[in-house]
Order: structure tokens, then C-alpha cells, then sequence
């Protein structure tokens, strides 16, 4: 078991290999990413009391709008509220989730965000999670919504900081304070992760029942590492299961 509030450094490398053992042998992304996440929301506890530390836990991947399912493409469409302009636009896409109900452990039974349309700059400023999370980590907005080509070494190379809020309740960064952040008990958000080969985001969110402090935030970066290598290899393959 991991303790959020007080992760030492041989904790989170521990952590980090535990999620590239549970992801072997995965055929899909989305496969892996259901491992990744189930060992987090499984281990990240009271090292006491065994009390599970996150309300939920969620892995989420860039995808083109062309390339997801139809029902994934009406979901995207709904809340953009018509057609997008191209087949390119990235989506935000669920590809795991693992927490306290039922149908948080099911990716194609979230209500609200199974495939987010990132149309343009101007949009996702109007998200205010996910406009935080993308400047947390260092990156441009436009970097992860056309993904320029001459530029996707570097930005794969590149070793990206933690999206953390410390404070959940109250939060302009955390939507769903009355539905979600309160009744679950959340305190603290942190979301790691990085880009791909193929200059796709992914990233890891906790939604996490303790306070997370600083040194947590600053060790979990070394996580987005080990995601990246039990997710990178289905990048240009076998993303969905």
C-alpha cells in the first residue's frame, strides 16, 4: 500500500513498477489503463487501516474525433452541440476508471465525460479542470489540440509536471463540488501524465479522500513514466478493447 499523504521517493518507485507489472500482458490501452487505474484506487491506502485513500480514479487519452466509436462520436457531439469542423479534433477520451460506486468502474457509464470535445483554445478555457491541468503541466493548449509534427519528439521527451489541487472543496478547477467533490469526501485532486508518440495527452487524475501535499505532487511525476511505457506500445494500435 501507498500513502498519499506521505509518499517517500522508494514508495513511488515501487508504485511505478507495480503499475508496469499489473499492465503487462494487456492487448489494448484501454486494457492497461483498467489495470493501472484498479491498482491505484486498490493501493493507494491507509497503510494503518487499509481505508481506500481516492473516491475514484480515472486514466484519460487524447483521440481524434474520427477515430471513436459512434456512440463515443454522438457523446462528443452532444456536448459540443453540432458536427465538428474536422475528423481530427481531439477528444479527451475515458479509457479507465475505478472507484467506490459500481458505475464508476465502468468507463461507458460515465455520465459526463467519456469523450470531451477540444475543438479550440477558446473551448477548453470554458473547462476549467482541464484548461488547469494542461497549463500545470507545462504545455501549451494548442500543443495538445494540433499537435504541430515537427515538434513531437521533443514534446514525448519532455518530462511533464503534476496537475495538483490541494483544496478540492471549493475549487474553480473541480467541477461537480455538490454532485461529486462533497458527498465523496474529496480533498484533494492530482493528475500526472505526459504525451505519446503520437502526440496524444494522457492522464492519470486521482480524486483523492486525504490531502495531498506538495511532496506527493512533486514524486508523482515520476509515475507518468511508468504509465507511459504500459500505454505507449498501443499508441498507433490497439487502443480500444
Amino acid at each position: 500500500m501507498y500513502d498519499l499523504t506521505n509518499l517517500s521517493e522508494s514508495d513511488a518507485t515501487q508504485c511505478g513498477e507495480a503499475l508496469a507489472q499489473a499492465a503487462s500482458g494487456a492487448s489494448s490501452m484501454e486494457e492497461a489503463a483498467g489495470k493501472i487505474v484498479g491498482h491505484l484506487y486498490d493501493n493507494l491506502a491507509d497503510s494503518e487501516t487499509g481505508a481506500k485513500s481516492c473516491a475514484l480514479v480515472r486514466l484519460y487519452k487524447t483521440h481524434p474525433y474520427g477515430e471513436l466509436d459512434p456512440e463515443l462520436r454522438g457523446f462528443a457531439q452532444g456536448i459540443l452541440g453540432h458536427a465538428p469542423e474536422s475528423e481530427d479534433m481531439k477528444c479527451l477520451t475515458l479509457l479507465g476508471t475505478a472507484g467506490e460506486k459500481p458505475e464508476w468502474n465502468d468507463r461507458s457509464k460515465s455520465k459526463g465525460h467519456k469523450a470531451i470535445p477540444l475543438p479550440s483554445e477558446g473551448f477548453v478555457s470554458q473547462i476549467p479542470m482541464i484548461s488547469r491541468l494542461v497549463g500545470q503541466f507545462g504545455l501549451d493548449v494548442n500543443a495538445v489540440i494540433r499537435p504541430d509534427p515537427s515538434l513531437l519528439a521533443d514534446l514525448e521527451r519532455k518530462e511533464y509536471n503534476a496537475f495538483h489541487v490541494p483544496e478540492a472543496v471549493g475549487s474553480p478547477y473541480i467541477p461537480a463540488q455538490k454532485e461529486f467533490v462533497i458527498p465523496s469526501g474529496v480533498q484533494s485532486v492530482l493528475g500526472f501524465g505526459g504525451m505519446l508518440s503520437t502526440g496524444d495527452l494522457f492522464a492519470v487524475i486521482l480524486f483523492a479522500k486525504v490531502h495531498i501535499p506538495q511532496g506527493t505532487s512533486d514524486l508523482a511525476k515520476s509515475l507518468a513514466a511508468k504509465v507511459k511505457e504500459a500505454v505507449q506500445p498501443f499508441a498507433d494500435g490497439n487502443v480500444f478493447s
